[in-house]
């Protein structure tokens, strides 16, 4: 057991800066946990290899961010409190950061990894991952040019962030001279898709837009092909990487898109070298680190050179020097723009159980020509 896999410590060690990383072991997204936990792990090997964060070394504490939203800040917030974190990261849902971040944001800084609506703009609580004008919209535009997509149909969870993407992808349908012509949303945990798949059937969609967490997508994607609707209409998901593809099967993966900013597939040197890293550290049969494990990477490095320029985690420290922080992970040097990352993002195929990136998409993002 290496010193980053301890268990958390009881009380405050003066030799270690705790890290809560909250990321989920069980619910839809507990798919993604396991590649989540040893991406934040390689990163935290690496940090302490060169020589930790102010002279300390770096102690991950791991949060499950699968548990009720109320329950994962509580956990979190005493963490805080007893001086055993100094800092918080991880993916999570947004119910969960929304229950979070008003508990510890301005005490210890926030690394909030996981792709959202937007929006977030609290002091302390730092992102690093997509939001819909970035990453949907100029993927819904190139649809609309490339394959004379007009009409779609969202499949969502209930909950903050496919609902508030959602009302974000009636702008951007309307303007590529489509619209989105029905909605469902589901409770997370959900294996009923009938009567959704009755509507975007009698819709005559030829689009849907997946705004489904981990599992939840795996059983969208198998009904969506038993039902002979892959025959008649794309997909495409903000949130589906290549474990997600894996569950799914490939008979169950024709006609799906997905957009993010890192897909396995990137063969550019940044990603080949984060994967050499990855597999020599945990071997080949360790899930896929996927995007949205390796958004937990990225996720501790950010916090670890929020800390380290700043001299501190206080949070008023850190905000005065944010704007001068930068990091390099597996998508290359990346900086904030206030505090959110800057970042390109890709369109990729499913291609049976693996993605074949098709597009970057940073060209498609500028003010849509209408049909």
């Amino acid at each position: 057991m290496t010193r980053t896999d301890r268990p958390a410590p009881l009380s405050p060690d003066p030799e270690v800066l705790g890290v809560a990383l909250v990321v989920p072991r069980q619910g839809p997204a507990g798919i993604f946990g396991p590649a989540c936990e040893l991406c934040a792990r390689l990163a935290a090997d690496e940090v302490n290899a060169a020589g930790g964060v102010l002279g300390r070394e770096l102690r991950l504490v791991t949060v499950d961010g699968g548990a009720p939203p109320r329950q994962v800040a509580a956990e979190v917030e005493h963490l805080v409190a007893a001086g055993i974190v100094h800092g918080v990261t991880g993916w999570h849902i947004s119910s969960v950061r929304q229950a979070v971040a008003p508990r510890i944001a301005r005490h210890v800084p926030y690394v909030y990894t996981a792709l959202y609506e937007g929006g977030e703009d609290s002091e302390g609580v730092y992102l690093t991952s997509e939001t819909p004008d970035g990453q949907l919209r100029p993927a819904m535009r190139l649809l609309a040019a490339e394959r004379r997509v007009r009409r779609w149909y969202v499949v969502g969870n209930d909950y903050i962030w496919p609902r508030r993407t959602a009302r974000a992808a009636h702008a951007y349908a309307r303007e590529s001279g489509g619209r989105i012509c029905g909605e469902s949303y589901l409770p997370l945990g959900t294996d009923d898709f009938a009567a959704a798949l009755a509507h975007i059937e009698r819709q005559a969609a030829e689009a849907v837009l997946m705004l489904l967490v981990g599992s939840d997508a795996v059983r969208f994607n198998r009904a969506f092909a038993a039902a002979g609707l892959d025959r008649q209409c794309l997909r495409l998901s903000t949130l589906m990487d290549e474990n997600m593809l894996l569950a799914s099967g490939a008979d169950a993966t024709r006609g799906l898109s997905a957009t993010a900013g890192f897909f396995g597939a990137l063969a550019t040197a940044d990603t080949l070298d984060f994967h050499g890293r990855y597999a020599a550290r945990f071997g080949p049969e360790a899930p896929a680190p996927s995007a949205l494990g390796e958004s937990c990477y990225e996720g501790v490095l950010l916090l670890a050179a929020l800390i380290t320029r700043a001299g501190s985690w206080a949070v008023p420290a850190i905000e005065g020097t944010v704007g001068d922080v930068a990091w390099e992970g597996a998508r290359g040097l990346l900086r904030l723009n206030g505090r959110h990352a800057r970042q390109r993002i890709y369109l990729a195929e499913a291609d049976g159980l693996d993605f074949a990136v098709t597009a970057d998409l940073d060209g498609w993002s500028g003010p849509p020509e209408r049909p």
